[in-house]
């Protein structure tokens, strides 16, 4: 007796630094500023959050790891309402304020559509922040349980009726 699988199953975990540095060649604008220290896109965020947060190299990774995975999955599935927490948050709001770096992220997982960034104020207490992280899961992304358990309960979405955003 031959056993045989229909189909290929995949297991390949994406990995949030290899996707963000994909988009280097796409970056158009300011490209001195962003292209000329020979950093990746990777290291050039993760310098950034040093800058302007306290926290360690390897925090520093885990939430721009987090932030990516969130921001692509915002882009890929604008028909699911996400949410994230406060820490991840501050990966999120480094990748929207390097615009150069944001612009590109857009042109590539996108459709090359501006990603606009319209939270709201009051922080939603119902376990989406978890959803969330269970939701990237289903989409490859090897999650960090611990930061997105901080905030499980508590997060801070955007408006999913504002044209395209997160």
């Amino acid at each position: 007796m031959t056993a045989t699988l229909d189909r290929l199953v995949s297991t390949r975990t994406r990995d949030p630094k290899e996707l963000l540095n994909a988009v280097q060649p796409r970056v158009k604008h300011l490209t001195i500023n962003v292209l000329d220290g020979g950093m990746t896109l990777w290291d050039r965020e993760v310098a950034l959050l040093l800058r302007d947060h306290t926290m360690v190299r390897d925090m520093a990774e885990r939430v721009l790891d987090n932030a990516v995975m969130y921001t692509i999955g915002c882009m890929e599935h604008p028909e699911v309402h996400l949410g994230v927490g406060k820490l991840v948050d501050i990966g999120v709001h480094q990748l929207i304020l390097d615009t150069s770096v944001w612009w590109a992220l857009c042109d590539a997982y996108n459709e090359g559509r501006y990603k606009h960034h319209a939270p709201f104020i009051e922080r939603r207490r119902d376990g989406l922040c978890l959803r969330t992280a269970d939701f990237l899961k289903s989409l490859g992304f090897n999650v960090d349980d611990e930061l997105w358990g901080i905030d499980g309960t508590e997060c801070s979405p955007c408006d999913n009726k504002v044209p395209d955003s997160h």
